[in-house]
């Protein structure tokens, strides 16, 4: 049997106080603001007493997260991506600056990982297809997967900040920021909702999520997915305040034929989606860092994964194993609570 489905990885429940004095307090309420963003559902939330200029900062989250899809979608023609994968081997170009700055951490992220997160996989993309545009449903042809191996390789990328280029060192070799450039957006719409003067909101892009302020003066309850569950169901939540949230789970995109789910995060040294863990969820400073973490450690696997969130400063994650065991990072246990096991399923 073949089936599909996508689920939100995130549930959360929310209701925000202003910071400000009673009577502030009393006039302010919630506003929202839903809709489509680089392929995901974009939610955004914030308690505020001026409407107006909520919804003024609201819609230049959505024209931002617009401008960034432009440069980073290898969907969009003549995307700053599409261009340096079109020159690999060839010839640097000329990109953005959110391009090469989103490079850069990604590369901070592929040391952190041992190389497990790369976003050179994307010569992966043409033989795994799991993208809403093109998810065939198909496994493909290992001989196809293993000539595609060897132009993995983020070392091959090289950002010269100075003449604001990248280059890809060998051609054939292809960029693909999907597990990276929503968190990029998330923090360019934190920078943007905090200098609207919003300090209590919810910025959610589908598995990556950032709260700032409170909730009736206390921090933010998130949920957690289920990794196995219905949608919307969580098995656990956690408490946070001026902080994100970024899961990576192999429910979001997948498929499942002979009883075998086949899922988009693939791991670099083999090609074959990571084995070792259902969901991730990682807590941190930078929306940035969070989201190319969660990838990261999905693929490093429960054990070396927990061990890396543990060595590294202002980082918490919660780990699903493929074995369907919860691991929770010692500096997160006081805020998180337990609300059932997960479900047990493929």
């Amino acid at each position: 049997m073949v089936r599909s489905r996508a689920i939100l990885p995130i549930a959360v429940a929310f209701v925000t106080a202003c910071r400000g004095g009673i009577n502030d307090a009393a006039r302010s309420h919630i506003v929202e603001r839903a809709g489509v963003a680089m392929g995901s559902e974009l939610r955004l939330t914030a308690r505020t007493i001026d409407e107006a200029a909520a919804a003024a900062a609201f819609d230049a989250v959505f024209t931002e997260f617009d401008r960034l899809d432009a440069l980073m979608s290898v969907w969009r023609a003549g995307s700053d991506v599409l261009r340096i994968n079109a020159a690999a081997g060839k010839r640097a170009v000329p990109v953005s600056d959110d391009v090469r700055a989103a490079l850069r951490a990604a590369r901070q992220v592929s040391e952190l990982t041992g190389g497990k997160f790369d976003v050179t996989f994307g010569v992966l993309t043409d033989v795994w297809k799991f993208d809403a545009q093109d998810q065939d449903n198909t496994i493909p042809d290992p001989g196809a997967i293993r000539k595609r191996l060897p132009f993995i390789d983020y070392r091959q990328i090289e950002v010269d900040d100075r003449a604001g280029t990248v280059f890809l060192k060998r051609k054939g070799m292809r960029v693909h920021l999907g597990g990276i450039g929503k968190g990029y957006a998330v923090e360019k719409a934190m920078i943007i909702l905090r200098r609207a003067g919003l300090r209590d909101f919810m910025i959610q892009a589908g598995g990556d999520l950032y709260v700032a302020g409170r909730k009736n003066g206390r921090p933010w309850r998130l949920g957690i997915n289920d990794p196995r569950g219905p949608a919307g169901r969580s098995f656990a939540t956690v408490d946070l305040t001026d902080a994100t949230f970024s899961t990576s789970g192999d429910y979001a995109r997948f498929f499942i034929k002979d009883g075998i789910r086949y899922h988009h995060l693939l791991d670099p040294a083999t090609g074959q989606p990571a084995r070792g863990c259902r969901s991730v969820t990682i807590v941190a400073d930078s929306p940035l860092v969070a989201d190319g973490l969660s990838t990261g450690v999905f693929i490093l696997g429960p054990a070396a994964g927990m061990a890396l969130i543990e060595r590294l400063p202002h980082v918490e994650g919660v780990i699903v194993t493929a074995k369907n065991d919860v691991l929770v990072s010692s500096g997160l246990r006081d805020r998180f609570i337990l609300l059932a096991q997960p479900t047990d399923a493929p």
